[in-house]
Protein backbone atom coordinates (compact mmCIF):
# COMPACT_ATOMS: atom_id res chain seq x y z
CA UNK A 1 0.00 0.00 0.00
CA UNK A 2 1.14 3.94 -0.32
CA UNK A 3 2.92 5.00 2.52
CA UNK A 4 2.48 8.72 2.97
CA UNK A 5 5.24 11.21 2.99
CA UNK A 6 5.13 14.23 5.33
CA UNK A 7 6.02 16.03 2.03
CA UNK A 8 5.07 15.88 -1.54
CA UNK A 9 7.31 14.61 -4.07
CA UNK A 10 6.69 17.13 -5.97
CA UNK A 11 5.62 20.82 -5.95
CA UNK A 12 3.46 22.81 -8.88
CA UNK A 13 3.18 26.78 -8.10
CA UNK A 14 0.65 28.44 -10.64
CA UNK A 15 2.49 31.66 -11.53
CA UNK A 16 0.38 33.37 -14.53
CA UNK A 17 -2.26 33.17 -17.20
CA UNK A 18 -2.47 35.04 -20.60
CA UNK A 19 -6.40 37.21 -20.33
CA UNK A 20 -6.66 35.95 -23.94
CA UNK A 21 -5.94 32.36 -24.32
CA UNK A 22 -5.55 29.37 -21.75
CA UNK A 23 -1.91 29.21 -22.25
CA UNK A 24 -0.15 29.30 -18.19
CA UNK A 25 3.26 30.00 -16.38
CA UNK A 26 4.13 27.84 -13.39
CA UNK A 27 7.22 26.22 -11.57
CA UNK A 28 7.75 22.64 -11.02
CA UNK A 29 9.91 21.69 -8.25
CA UNK A 30 11.14 18.16 -7.59
CA UNK A 31 14.04 17.09 -5.34
CA UNK A 32 16.30 17.16 -8.42
CA UNK A 33 15.22 20.60 -10.37
CA UNK A 34 12.83 23.66 -10.46
CA UNK A 35 11.22 23.45 -13.76
CA UNK A 36 9.54 26.53 -15.21
CA UNK A 37 6.14 25.49 -17.30
CA UNK A 38 5.14 25.57 -20.47
CA UNK A 39 8.42 22.80 -20.49
CA UNK A 40 9.29 20.39 -23.66
CA UNK A 41 10.63 17.44 -21.67
CA UNK A 42 13.75 15.81 -24.40
CA UNK A 43 13.50 12.15 -25.27
CA UNK A 44 16.11 10.06 -24.01
CA UNK A 45 14.05 6.69 -24.10
CA UNK A 46 17.58 4.54 -22.94
CA UNK A 47 18.90 6.59 -20.26
CA UNK A 48 20.60 8.55 -22.88
CA UNK A 49 19.12 11.38 -25.10
CA UNK A 50 20.78 10.33 -28.08
CA UNK A 51 24.18 11.47 -29.44
CA UNK A 52 24.40 13.66 -26.60
CA UNK A 53 25.71 13.54 -22.99
CA UNK A 54 24.12 14.70 -19.67
CA UNK A 55 26.39 17.86 -19.79
CA UNK A 56 24.99 18.80 -23.32
CA UNK A 57 21.76 18.81 -21.81
CA UNK A 58 22.79 20.85 -18.84
CA UNK A 59 24.40 23.61 -21.53
CA UNK A 60 20.65 23.41 -23.23
CA UNK A 61 18.95 24.43 -19.95
CA UNK A 62 17.38 21.09 -20.15
CA UNK A 63 15.71 20.50 -16.64
CA UNK A 64 13.86 17.51 -16.84
CA UNK A 65 13.99 14.81 -19.59
CA UNK A 66 11.84 11.67 -20.11
CA UNK A 67 12.97 8.16 -19.92
CA UNK A 68 10.91 4.83 -20.90
CA UNK A 69 9.94 2.05 -18.01
CA UNK A 70 9.27 -0.65 -20.81
CA UNK A 71 12.74 -0.09 -22.48
CA UNK A 72 15.11 0.35 -19.19
CA UNK A 73 13.15 -2.66 -17.78
CA UNK A 74 14.07 -4.73 -20.91
CA UNK A 75 17.74 -3.43 -20.54
CA UNK A 76 19.63 -3.10 -18.26
CA UNK A 77 16.79 -3.78 -16.22
CA UNK A 78 15.10 -1.74 -13.30
CA UNK A 79 17.21 -3.74 -10.34
CA UNK A 80 20.21 -3.15 -12.00
CA UNK A 81 19.97 0.86 -12.39
CA UNK A 82 18.86 0.63 -9.10
CA UNK A 83 21.03 -1.27 -8.01
CA UNK A 84 23.86 2.14 -9.61
CA UNK A 85 21.71 4.43 -7.64
CA UNK A 86 18.62 5.33 -10.04
CA UNK A 87 18.65 7.11 -13.33
CA UNK A 88 20.37 10.22 -12.36
CA UNK A 89 23.22 8.46 -10.99
CA UNK A 90 23.35 5.92 -13.58
CA UNK A 91 23.34 8.78 -16.41
CA UNK A 92 25.05 11.84 -14.54
CA UNK A 93 22.74 13.96 -15.29
CA UNK A 94 21.38 16.16 -12.35
CA UNK A 95 17.75 16.95 -13.56
CA UNK A 96 14.65 15.53 -13.12
CA UNK A 97 13.57 12.81 -14.93
CA UNK A 98 10.03 11.38 -15.87
CA UNK A 99 9.64 7.93 -16.58
CA UNK A 100 6.79 7.08 -19.63
CA UNK A 101 5.02 3.98 -18.26
CA UNK A 102 6.04 2.35 -22.09
CA UNK A 103 1.96 1.33 -22.40
CA UNK A 104 2.38 2.97 -26.16
CA UNK A 105 5.33 0.93 -27.26
CA UNK A 106 3.81 -2.09 -25.57
CA UNK A 107 0.43 -1.28 -27.40
CA UNK A 108 2.32 -1.35 -30.69
CA UNK A 109 3.59 -4.89 -30.38
CA UNK A 110 0.81 -6.16 -32.62
CA UNK A 111 0.75 -9.55 -32.76
CA UNK A 112 3.52 -10.02 -29.77
CA UNK A 113 1.20 -9.37 -27.14
CA UNK A 114 -2.19 -9.91 -25.14
CA UNK A 115 -4.00 -7.64 -23.25
CA UNK A 116 -6.02 -8.95 -20.54
CA UNK A 117 -7.79 -7.00 -17.28
CA UNK A 118 -5.16 -7.99 -15.13
CA UNK A 119 -2.43 -6.42 -17.69
CA UNK A 120 -0.14 -7.12 -20.61
CA UNK A 121 1.83 -10.42 -21.59
CA UNK A 122 4.43 -9.31 -24.19
CA UNK A 123 7.14 -10.60 -26.23
CA UNK A 124 10.26 -8.78 -26.14
CA UNK A 125 11.19 -6.43 -29.52
CA UNK A 126 15.00 -7.87 -28.35
CA UNK A 127 15.22 -11.23 -28.19
CA UNK A 128 11.66 -13.01 -27.56
CA UNK A 129 11.44 -13.46 -23.82
CA UNK A 130 7.86 -13.12 -22.78
CA UNK A 131 7.41 -10.60 -20.06
CA UNK A 132 3.96 -9.94 -17.81
CA UNK A 133 3.43 -6.40 -17.36
CA UNK A 134 0.79 -5.11 -15.07
CA UNK A 135 0.15 -2.16 -12.88
CA UNK A 136 1.64 -3.31 -10.13
CA UNK A 137 5.21 -4.77 -11.46
CA UNK A 138 5.20 -1.35 -13.50
CA UNK A 139 4.96 0.74 -10.32
CA UNK A 140 7.58 -1.53 -8.59
CA UNK A 141 9.70 -0.91 -12.34
CA UNK A 142 9.88 2.59 -11.77
CA UNK A 143 10.31 2.90 -8.31
CA UNK A 144 13.35 0.93 -8.82
CA UNK A 145 14.40 3.53 -11.87
CA UNK A 146 14.16 6.39 -9.26
CA UNK A 147 12.47 8.43 -11.16
CA UNK A 148 11.05 12.35 -9.82
CA UNK A 149 7.94 11.46 -11.99
CA UNK A 150 6.01 8.46 -13.20
CA UNK A 151 3.45 7.52 -15.41
CA UNK A 152 0.29 4.78 -14.81
CA UNK A 153 0.23 2.36 -16.91
CA UNK A 154 -2.76 2.80 -19.65
CA UNK A 155 -4.19 1.60 -22.56
CA UNK A 156 -3.94 3.26 -25.75
CA UNK A 157 -5.97 2.34 -28.45
CA UNK A 158 -5.12 3.33 -32.24
CA UNK A 159 -6.03 6.66 -33.15
CA UNK A 160 -8.81 4.89 -35.54
CA UNK A 161 -10.54 2.59 -33.10
CA UNK A 162 -14.25 2.45 -32.74
CA UNK A 163 -15.85 4.27 -29.96
CA UNK A 164 -16.29 0.95 -28.33
CA UNK A 165 -13.45 0.27 -28.59
CA UNK A 166 -12.21 3.29 -26.85
CA UNK A 167 -14.61 3.17 -23.87
CA UNK A 168 -13.65 -0.41 -23.33
CA UNK A 169 -9.96 1.03 -23.28
CA UNK A 170 -11.00 3.85 -20.61
CA UNK A 171 -12.64 1.75 -18.15
CA UNK A 172 -9.18 -0.54 -17.78
CA UNK A 173 -6.69 2.33 -17.83
CA UNK A 174 -9.41 3.95 -14.91
CA UNK A 175 -8.88 0.31 -12.83
CA UNK A 176 -5.30 0.43 -13.96
CA UNK A 177 -4.60 3.79 -11.92
CA UNK A 178 -6.49 2.65 -8.80
CA UNK A 179 -4.39 -0.08 -8.68
CA UNK A 180 -1.03 1.79 -9.77
CA UNK A 181 -1.90 4.18 -6.94
CA UNK A 182 -2.52 1.17 -4.31
CA UNK A 183 1.04 -0.20 -5.34
CA UNK A 184 2.85 2.78 -4.33
CA UNK A 185 5.44 2.85 -1.91
CA UNK A 186 8.41 5.34 -2.75
CA UNK A 187 6.86 8.41 -1.52
CA UNK A 188 9.64 10.94 -3.41
CA UNK A 189 7.81 9.62 -6.75
CA UNK A 190 5.48 11.46 -8.43
CA UNK A 191 2.61 9.72 -10.46
CA UNK A 192 0.71 11.41 -12.96
CA UNK A 193 -2.64 9.53 -14.41
CA UNK A 194 -3.41 9.58 -17.72
CA UNK A 195 -6.68 10.75 -19.85
CA UNK A 196 -7.95 8.52 -22.73
CA UNK A 197 -11.10 8.52 -24.71
CA UNK A 198 -9.29 8.90 -28.23
CA UNK A 199 -11.39 11.50 -30.95
CA UNK A 200 -14.50 11.87 -28.35
CA UNK A 201 -15.06 14.70 -26.77
CA UNK A 202 -17.70 13.45 -24.58
CA UNK A 203 -15.38 10.16 -23.90
CA UNK A 204 -12.69 12.71 -22.74
CA UNK A 205 -14.96 14.69 -20.51
CA UNK A 206 -16.03 11.36 -19.02
CA UNK A 207 -12.72 9.66 -18.61
CA UNK A 208 -11.35 13.43 -17.28
CA UNK A 209 -13.69 13.31 -14.32
CA UNK A 210 -12.66 10.10 -13.71
CA UNK A 211 -9.49 9.98 -13.58
CA UNK A 212 -9.01 13.70 -11.92
CA UNK A 213 -11.09 12.10 -9.45
CA UNK A 214 -7.86 9.96 -8.41
CA UNK A 215 -5.41 11.52 -6.22
CA UNK A 216 -2.58 11.57 -8.94
CA UNK A 217 0.36 14.92 -8.22
CA UNK A 218 -0.40 15.27 -12.38
CA UNK A 219 -2.71 14.44 -15.48
CA UNK A 220 -1.36 14.09 -18.93
CA UNK A 221 -3.73 13.70 -21.75
CA UNK A 222 -2.74 10.52 -23.83
CA UNK A 223 -3.85 8.38 -26.61
CA UNK A 224 -3.35 11.54 -29.12
CA UNK A 225 -0.52 11.89 -31.74
CA UNK A 226 -1.08 8.07 -32.67
CA UNK A 227 -3.03 8.33 -35.96
CA UNK A 228 -5.09 10.79 -35.61
CA UNK A 229 -5.62 13.46 -38.18
CA UNK A 230 -4.10 16.80 -37.22
CA UNK A 231 -6.91 18.68 -37.03
CA UNK A 232 -8.06 16.25 -34.66
CA UNK A 233 -5.39 15.77 -32.21
CA UNK A 234 -5.55 20.07 -32.18
CA UNK A 235 -9.50 19.89 -31.30
CA UNK A 236 -8.87 17.32 -28.46
CA UNK A 237 -6.78 19.29 -26.82
CA UNK A 238 -8.13 22.39 -26.85
CA UNK A 239 -11.06 20.24 -25.66
CA UNK A 240 -9.75 18.09 -23.18
CA UNK A 241 -6.55 20.24 -21.27
CA UNK A 242 -9.37 22.57 -19.14
CA UNK A 243 -10.75 19.76 -18.08
CA UNK A 244 -8.06 19.06 -16.02
CA UNK A 245 -7.31 20.54 -12.72
CA UNK A 246 -6.02 24.07 -12.52
CA UNK A 247 -4.00 23.49 -9.69
CA UNK A 248 -1.97 20.64 -11.21
CA UNK A 249 0.59 19.88 -14.04
CA UNK A 250 -1.15 18.85 -17.27
CA UNK A 251 1.39 17.10 -19.80
CA UNK A 252 0.37 16.29 -23.58
CA UNK A 253 2.03 13.13 -24.07
CA UNK A 254 4.35 12.66 -27.24
CA UNK A 255 3.48 16.03 -29.04
CA UNK A 256 5.25 16.68 -31.60
CA UNK A 257 5.79 19.51 -34.08
CA UNK A 258 6.93 23.36 -32.65
CA UNK A 259 3.14 24.34 -34.00
CA UNK A 260 1.53 21.73 -31.42
CA UNK A 261 3.73 22.90 -28.68
CA UNK A 262 2.66 26.25 -29.23
CA UNK A 263 -1.30 25.11 -29.80
CA UNK A 264 -1.11 23.11 -26.53
CA UNK A 265 0.18 25.78 -24.74
CA UNK A 266 -2.70 28.05 -25.76
CA UNK A 267 -4.86 25.37 -25.00
CA UNK A 268 -2.96 25.52 -21.17
CA UNK A 269 -0.59 22.13 -21.36
CA UNK A 270 2.35 22.37 -18.97
CA UNK A 271 4.38 19.66 -20.31
CA UNK A 272 5.16 18.44 -23.66
CA UNK A 273 7.37 15.71 -24.92
CA UNK A 274 8.12 14.07 -28.49
CA UNK A 275 10.87 12.38 -30.53
CA UNK A 276 10.71 14.52 -33.16
CA UNK A 277 13.41 16.98 -32.65
CA UNK A 278 16.19 14.58 -31.65
CA UNK A 279 14.73 12.04 -34.15
CA UNK A 280 14.69 14.45 -37.30
CA UNK A 281 17.78 15.86 -36.73
CA UNK A 282 19.48 12.48 -36.97
CA UNK A 283 17.84 12.40 -40.30
CA UNK A 284 18.93 15.41 -41.48
CA UNK A 285 15.78 17.63 -41.07
CA UNK A 286 16.29 20.65 -38.97
CA UNK A 287 14.05 23.73 -37.98
CA UNK A 288 14.59 26.90 -38.08
CA UNK A 289 13.19 30.77 -37.93
CA UNK A 290 11.81 29.95 -41.32
CA UNK A 291 10.47 26.43 -41.76
CA UNK A 292 12.03 23.22 -41.56
CA UNK A 293 15.44 22.41 -44.11
CA UNK A 294 16.59 19.12 -45.41
CA UNK A 295 20.91 19.51 -44.93
CA UNK A 296 21.11 16.98 -47.61
CA UNK A 297 19.81 18.76 -50.58
CA UNK A 298 22.73 19.94 -53.08
CA UNK A 299 21.69 23.49 -52.71
CA UNK A 300 23.23 23.71 -49.04
CA UNK A 301 26.09 22.64 -50.37
CA UNK A 302 27.70 26.40 -51.02
CA UNK A 303 26.09 27.85 -48.22
CA UNK A 304 28.56 29.38 -46.06
CA UNK A 305 25.59 31.19 -43.66
CA UNK A 306 24.54 30.06 -40.25
CA UNK A 307 22.00 27.31 -40.04
CA UNK A 308 19.75 29.73 -38.86
CA UNK A 309 20.70 33.13 -38.44
CA UNK A 310 18.00 33.70 -36.03
CA UNK A 311 19.58 30.78 -33.38
CA UNK A 312 22.06 31.38 -30.69
CA UNK A 313 22.77 27.63 -30.47
CA UNK A 314 26.33 25.99 -30.38
CA UNK A 315 25.96 24.93 -34.03
CA UNK A 316 24.33 27.81 -35.56
CA UNK A 317 27.38 30.34 -33.95
CA UNK A 318 30.14 27.84 -35.28
CA UNK A 319 29.27 26.09 -38.41
CA UNK A 320 27.80 26.69 -41.78
CA UNK A 321 24.67 25.19 -43.34
CA UNK A 322 27.74 23.97 -46.24
CA UNK A 323 29.55 21.97 -43.23
CA UNK A 324 27.29 20.44 -42.03
CA UNK A 325 25.78 19.00 -45.41
CA UNK A 326 29.14 17.76 -45.61
CA UNK A 327 29.36 15.95 -42.35
CA UNK A 328 25.77 14.52 -42.83
CA UNK A 329 25.99 13.03 -46.75
CA UNK A 330 29.23 11.71 -45.75
CA UNK A 331 27.29 10.22 -42.78
CA UNK A 332 30.07 11.51 -39.41
CA UNK A 333 29.29 11.36 -36.22
CA UNK A 334 29.79 14.61 -35.01
CA UNK A 335 26.64 15.49 -37.62
CA UNK A 336 24.47 14.09 -35.18
CA UNK A 337 25.50 15.96 -31.78
CA UNK A 338 25.84 19.14 -33.85
CA UNK A 339 22.18 18.63 -35.41
CA UNK A 340 20.53 17.14 -32.56
CA UNK A 341 21.70 20.35 -30.09
CA UNK A 342 20.30 22.82 -32.25
CA UNK A 343 17.18 21.07 -32.88
CA UNK A 344 16.70 20.77 -28.83
CA UNK A 345 17.77 24.41 -28.49
CA UNK A 346 15.62 25.29 -31.00
CA UNK A 347 12.48 23.97 -29.19
CA UNK A 348 13.49 24.92 -25.73
CA UNK A 349 14.10 28.69 -26.64
CA UNK A 350 10.60 28.33 -28.35
CA UNK A 351 9.20 27.21 -25.26
CA UNK A 352 11.56 30.11 -22.83
CA UNK A 353 9.66 32.67 -25.04
CA UNK A 354 6.57 31.55 -24.70
CA UNK A 355 7.18 31.45 -21.28
CA UNK A 356 8.33 34.98 -21.25
CA UNK A 357 5.40 36.22 -23.48
CA UNK A 358 2.23 34.48 -20.48
CA UNK A 359 4.53 36.45 -17.91
CA UNK A 360 4.03 39.77 -20.13
CA UNK A 361 0.28 38.36 -21.17
CA UNK A 362 1.51 39.34 -24.65
CA UNK A 363 1.17 36.07 -25.95
CA UNK A 364 -0.21 35.37 -29.40
CA UNK A 365 -0.77 32.01 -30.79
CA UNK A 366 -0.87 33.38 -34.26
CA UNK A 367 2.23 35.50 -33.92
CA UNK A 368 3.95 32.60 -32.69
CA UNK A 369 3.09 29.97 -35.49
CA UNK A 370 4.38 32.81 -38.24
CA UNK A 371 7.38 33.05 -35.73
CA UNK A 372 8.52 29.05 -36.74
CA UNK A 373 7.81 29.27 -40.20
CA UNK A 374 4.36 27.72 -40.07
Amino acid sequence: MHNESTSAPMNFELLGRSSSTEARIGKLTTAHSVIETPVFMPVGTLACVKSLTSRDLEDLGAKIILNNAYHLMLRPGAEEVKRYGGLQKFMAYNGSILTDSGGFQVFSLEGLRKVTDEGVKFQSHIDGTYHDLTPESLVQVQENLGSDIAMVLDECPSGGAERDVVQKSMARTTAWAKRCIDARNRPETAWFGIVQGGIFEDLRHEHAQAICGLPFDGYAIGGVSVGEKPEDIERIVRHTAPLLPQERPRYLMGVGTPADLVRGVAAGVDMFDCVMPTRNARNGQLFTHTGKINIKNAHFRDQEVPLDAACTCYTCQTFTRAYLRHLFVNRELTFYRLATIHNLHFYLELMREMRQAIAEDSFNEKEFLSHIGE
